[in-house]
């Protein structure tokens, strides 16, 4: 193929910037569903504005927060400026901007993720096809995968996530067309910002460098230009960081050195030959999998993704990735109740397919699309780590099936009806899409009178205080109440056990101790993980976790001095997740096995039978003899406890006891409408006494905050 004919028929550049912008209109507008729907909401408000609908949001907003307000000073999790794109926008948009903080990171996610139609735009016109592209960004902009996960509030670093890897491919694929060192100049400097915007790519970014690389040597080998470019592509991905330098002082080095290089190349490549210029890029690529670790660090994150537990070394934790949703096994094709690959990247299994069919035509006749293969290969590895990962795919689906719409269309000599087949058939595979999103109604991480407690806790706490809470709400934590985590969404280690032994453990000795403990330790030891600390986990001389835990109970272990408070946050919204959070402290960890069965069934009544109720998961409760029926089996209950909150904040509680030896609990939350059915040792657990009962040991806790949506205890050790 010819280079002349990547540009026939090309639309004007007025008209380029025309769709471009129609395209971004339409991926912004699109974004606005769910904005309307949280808008009748007013329980989703905080300072006059929306709040966030993710988690780890509130980790860059706290980083902001930081280099804005001065706050979060004693917290060693939070974020710098230069560490993270992310923060580093927001402070700078918040300084030069009349909008509030909470308004940037409502809005940023849309402003920057429907920039991604720019490179899917550009891509297509390499080829003299920008209608084509312009199709392919109005599906891949908001396509199922990548509007959920950049969608107005959803803060997070995924607005960079699939939208800066476009521009990359852009400019690699633009180099193998016109041949020109500068698109491969362009190509560099974005490889060398990505992970400014994005750090957990980096691995696609040097798979996408190594594909280049193959594309290049295979279908360029004698050209001079082959192996400039390859220099300064593998000079861009060698990370500088390696060597001691900070943030952000190690980007603008390597885009110094990138456009020096560049510079020096323009200036004697025509005076070298073809073999020394591949001795040099080839020095480079070395250099590139040395300091990168490359095969290391891309092996690293596909273990992290598929590991089922720990290492065989050393005491046996629980790994968090067998409980988070987004890194669970997902199918292909759809499923019931579940997410599927072929949904997320397309919006249906039909979608799906034609984009495939799309991509092997694509590949077949236009080659440089091999250069998108580790987009379309992460996603394709959803099936096994998750689904989080189809969103980088999203983009490169969307040009596939427009691709192939656009190659039907060709049959048609009217460009008026081809141009129309695009648009109804375009069309045809975003209808799922919308579909969906206006039935997305994700509500915000926490609602008005949850924020309310936490920054009641941030007028009574100071800076250098702790928070043990579970790691869903670290992030929140930090950034409403000024407090410091054990456990948070990015740190969700083995210390999670304990933070669940605190929670779950029916001693409330052993959860005060156990919490003065963790905390001092993390402290003195520069901010280790407390429970390697501890127990010697993988030393030689490694603790017996069993034996340390009862001397924490009796009391006989020596005891930190007090340098701060610590506080145990308790929400309500933690009673659905109960179950999994006892799962990582209740473990023998010598063993690894569990201690013992946890049953904790939240639930409601759906009918009510002559005192016999039957509950929304089938289990029924005879509430005049005090029996439990799980199918055929029928247990004696202990207590039925009936709660109540009265006005000033505390638990009213009607008890009615039945069988002595009744191994299971009952509790009506009456202001809720909901029950729990449980056993007994997880009834007497301190996350049921605390937050359920309101009942604890006031010689070790004060009660500071209480509400419906919370409760939170100072430790007085």
């Amino acid at each position: 193929m010819k280079k002349n004919e990547y540009n026939t028929k090309q639309i004007s550049v007025s008209q380029l910037f025309g769709l471009m912008l129609i395209a971004y209109i339409f991926s912004f507008a699109i974004r606005l569903i769910w904005l309307n729907w949280a808008l009748g909401h007013p329980e989703f408000f905080w300072n006059g504005q929306l709040m966030i609908n993710t988690n780890d949001g509130y980790f860059f907003a706290s980083g902001a927060q930081h280099v804005l307000q001065g706050v979060h000073d004693a917290n060693p999790r939070i974020p710098d400026m230069w560490a993270y794109g992310t923060v580093a926008f927001t402070a700078l948009l918040a300084k030069i901007t009349p909008f509030s903080l909470e308004t940037i990171i409502l809005y940023l996610p849309a402003v920057i993720s429907s920039l991604v139609v720019v490179p899917i735009i550009l891509i297509a016109r390499l080829y003299g096809k920008t209608v084509w592209g312009f199709f392919a960004a109005l599906l891949g902009s908001i396509a199922w995968s990548y509007y959920n996960r950049t969608m107005i509030g959803y803060y997070d670093t995924d607005m960079f996530s699939a939208m800066a890897p476009m521009f990359i491919l852009y400019f690699l694929m633009k180099s193998t067309h016109d041949f020109k060192l500068h698109s491969a100049l362009y190509a560099a400097i974005a490889i060398v910002v990505y992970p400014f915007l994005y750090e957990q790519g980096q691995a696609i970014v040097y798979a996408m460098g190594i594909i280049y690389a193959l594309y290049m040597v295979w279908f360029h080998r004698t050209e001079k230009t082959t192996y400039a470019s390859l220099l300064l592509v593998f000079l861009a991905l060698i990370p500088l960081q390696v060597l001691g330098i900070p943030a952000p002082y190690h980007y603008i080095v390597s885009i110094v050195l990138v456009l020096a290089a560049y510079r020096w190349l323009q200036q004697k490549r025509d005076s070298m030959d073809v073999k020394t210029l591949m001795m040099a890029s080839g020095t480079l690529f070395l250099l590139f999998l040395l300091t990168g670790n490359v095969f290391g660090l891309i092996w690293a994150k596909v273990f992290s993704y598929v590991e089922t537990g720990t290492s065989d070394t050393g005491l046996h934790f629980y790994a968090v990735n067998q409980t988070v949703r987004e890194a669970g096994k997902i199918p292909f094709f759809p499923v019931p109740g579940q997410s599927c690959i072929s949904q997320r990247m397309s919006g249906s299994a039909i979608g799906f397919i034609i984009s495939v069919i799309g991509y092997i035509l694509l590949v077949i006749r236009k080659p440089a699309f091999l250069l998108a293969l580790p987009l379309i290969g992460i996603g394709i590895f959803a099936h096994w780590g998750g689904l989080r990962f189809t969103v980088y795919a999203v983009p490169v689906a969307a040009l596939s099936a427009v691709y192939l719409f656009d190659v039907v269309g060709d049959f048609f000599k009217d460009r008026r009806i081809k141009y129309a087949l695009m648009a109804v058939a375009t069309a045809a595979m975003i209808y799922p899409n919308i579909t969906h999103i206006i039935g997305y109604k994700v509500p915000t991480v926490l609602n008005k009178a949850e924020v309310e407690d936490l920054v009641k806790l941030d007028k009574i706490a100071k800076g250098k205080d702790y928070t043990i809470s579970w790691w869903d709400y670290g992030y929140p934590i930090w950034y409403y109440s000024d407090t410091s985590t054990l456990i948070d969404g990015g740190k969700h280690n083995n210390d999670n056990f304990i933070v669940s032994k605190i929670m779950q453990t029916d001693s409330p000795q052993l959860a005060a101790n156990l919490a003065r403990v963790a905390i001092e330790t993390y402290v003195d030891s520069n901010y280790s993980v407390v429970a390697d600390t501890l127990f010697k986990n993988g030393q030689k001389d490694q603790a017996d976790p069993n034996l340390l835990l009862m001397q924490l109970e009796d009391g006989t272990y020596p005891m930190p001095k007090k340098t701060r408070d610590i506080y145990l946050y308790m929400p309500y919204r933690m009673l659905n997740i109960f179950p999994t959070v006892t799962v990582f402290g209740n473990l023998d960890l010598t063993t690894g096995k569990p201690e013992r069965k946890v049953l904790f069934y939240p639930t409601h009544a759906v009918k009510n039978d002559h005192g016999v109720l039957q509950f929304s998961n089938g289990i029924m409760f005879d509430v005049k003899k005090g029996t439990l029926f799980f199918g055929s089996q029928q247990v004696p209950v202990r207590y039925f406890m009936l709660t109540q909150l009265t006005k000033e904040g505390k638990t009213k509680i009607e008890a009615q006891p039945y069988h002595a030896n009744g191994g299971y609990a009952v509790v009506y939350m009456k202001d809720y409408g909901r029950f729990i059915i449980m056993d007994v040792k997880t009834f007497n657990s301190m996350y049921v006494q605390m937050f359920i009962l309101g009942k604890y040991d006031k010689n070790l806790f004060e009660l500071v905050v209480s509400s419906p949506y919370s409760k939170i205890y100072r430790l007085k050790k």
